[in-house]
């Protein structure tokens, strides 16, 4: 098979008119040619750092929707089913991802739990991650959360990073803010990458450091415009990720994006796809083609290098996608969870108090990280209730792997009038997590997950809106393009009710991540991340 067209030589900055050669999934020659193809070949995208499970749907779904946009592979972190189902988690991925034509990439789940202050479905230890790294179809330490556990020398934590070593596979970082000594001691450990840079100055300075940095632009967190000017002298070292993707914005686009945005603030093309399609590849050894002779043939056709709209996918020398058309067909597949928590009563959400003042988490825009902030509580009957006025509402965390009453807490930027959301999709024990205007409307959103064994779900009164997740309670078992239109649906319903957030689903589903600071919600109560400790609710 021959294709012709603009090749893009991405390393020897050249574009020249040429023709590739396929045979038996490999590109067998590539010689410069005349012809009038206009379109541009290159190697495909690649997201360096993703949890599948975010965009709520299985490998083999999310490759469907992945190849439109150009993705031939990604960096995945199955961290998310693993602090579900443990290391059968991280096979079930695997396993389906085999079963379709793209290049999935998974990695051992460094830290399940992330910490022991919230209730996880499994714990994966030291034993497991050598297991695991033995493995062809591993190919590095996921993100190491435990940065505390790193600073003082956590014997568990340092048996895992040397298990990576042990077996010549790269360590991610997971360090949001450290800087100084702290970042010093936590890369000569053995970490490669961070993707939680939010500043400028803090990417530049793990970057001087030796470390590569990852652009991170997903469905919560959003830090390209943070980072981007640091790409025309550090390109050869950072690249680009979505990290989280919900499955409306992942039929929208994926890492092309990503290069049409870098191209339209002028910078260098060859640089802006050196991030895209060559660096993740050589730094974590993917079995992905870069467009050489006796390469895979995975590449892809553009109409342009500027908005970069893919015409074709080719994986392994096979058209997975053209002109919109995903040619990856639906596979079988089991439905493995761990969901044993029974329905809670209206009781179980109410807080009985005295106090003027409380702690309140507020939520940002854009960033996984909070706020704490201290706000005047608002007392009926002598029990804090949700202050709609103040925008100040009640939250709930609901352990769903044991019957435990649940935390409470109350958040700020929600936006919510009337009614409530919930989540069982709850970085990263993936419990049930609801914000709602009334204890009533809370426990009728949790209730309904619990029915569901997992999902999302808004309420207002009598109508309510779910988007079922039977797959370990954070996955779909339906195709990819319905789910995303159900989940634009009851995204579109919680901005009725008036949240004026971007993704509060996905904000939402960050609210109980407690390695990120600062004040966050666990099923076992409010913690600050900055102290690593549990705080009281009550200030006075």
């Amino acid at each position: 098979m021959q294709i012709q067209g603009q090749i893009v030589d991405i390393e020897n900055r050249k574009i020249y008119s040429g023709e590739i050669t396929i045979e038996n999934g490999k590109i067998s020659s590539i010689i410069e040619k005349k012809h009038e193809v206009k379109n541009y070949i290159l190697p495909g995208f690649i997201d360096a750092h993703i949890h599948i499970e975010s965009s709520m749907l299985v490998p083999s779904e999310f490759a469907k929707i992945a190849v439109l946009h150009g993705t031939v592979g990604t960096i995945s972190d199955p961290h998310e089913i693993a602090n579900v189902l443990g290391t059968a988690g991280v096979h079930f991925m695997i396993d389906n991802g085999k079963k379709v034509s793209f290049k999935f990439h998974f990695g051992a789940p460094s830290c399940v739990p992330a910490t022991f202050f919230e209730t996880a479905g499994a714990v994966i230890d030291s034993n497991q991650i050598a297991a695991l790294m033995a493995s062809p179809d591993i190919y590095y330490l996921s993100e190491m959360m435990n940065y505390p556990g790193v600073l003082f020398d956590d014997d568990e934590v340092l048996k895992k990073i040397a298990w990576a070593k042990h077996y010549n596979k790269p360590v991610d970082g997971h360090a949001p803010g450290l800087r100084g000594a702290p970042i010093e001691k936590y890369i000569a450990a053995g970490i490669s990458t961070d993707h939680e840079c939010f500043t400028y100055d803090e990417a530049a300075e793990k970057l001087s450091l030796g470390m590569k940095v990852l652009i991170r632009e997903g469905s919560a967190a959003k830090n390209f415009e943070a980072l981007i000017d640091l790409l025309p002298e550090n390109y050869q070292n950072m690249m680009f990720c979505s990290d989280d993707k919900h499955p409306d914005d992942l039929i929208v686009g994926h890492i092309n994006l990503l290069c049409a945005q870098a191209v339209a603030k002028g910078f260098d093309v060859f640089k802006v796809l050196q991030m895209a399609c060559i660096n993740p590849v050589k730094h974590y050894k993917m079995d992905v083609g870069l467009l050489q002779k006796n390469d895979a043939a995975d590449f892809i056709v553009v109409e342009d290098l500027s908005d970069f709209k893919v015409l074709k996918t080719y994986i392994n020398g096979e058209l997975v996608a053209k002109n919109g058309k995903s040619f990856i067909k639906h596979v079988e597949f089991d439905k493995p969870n761990n969901f044993n928590t029974s329905p809670k009563v209206l009781s179980d959400f109410e807080v009985q108090s005295s106090a003027k003042t409380i702690r309140v988490i507020e939520a940002l825009e854009g960033q996984l990280i909070t706020n704490e902030i201290h706000h005047s509580s608002l007392l009926v009957n002598e029990k804090l209730v949700s202050n709609t006025k103040d925008d100040i509402l009640k939250m709930a965390v609901v352990n769903r792997y044991e019957n435990t009453p649940p935390a409470i807490a109350f958040i700020k930027n929600f936006g919510l009038k009337s009614g409530a959301i919930a989540s069982s999709v709850a970085h990263d024990c993936h419990n049930i997590v609801a914000v709602g205007t009334t204890d009533e409307e809370i426990c009728k959103a949790v209730n309904i997950l619990i029915e569901n064994k997992g999902g999302i779900c808004v309420v207002n009164g009598s109508e309510n809106k779910s988007l079922v997740l039977p797959v370990a309670g954070i996955m779909s078992d339906k195709d990819g393009w319905d789910t995303g239109k159900l989940y634009q649906e009851i995204d579109a319903m919680s901005k009725q009710l008036g949240s004026n957030l971007k993704a509060p689903f996905m904000t939402l589903s960050f609210m109980a991540l407690l390695v990120i600071p600062d004040l966050k919600l666990s099923d076992k109560g409010l913690f600050s991340g900055n102290s690593f400790s549990f705080v009281d609710l009550e200030v006075e």
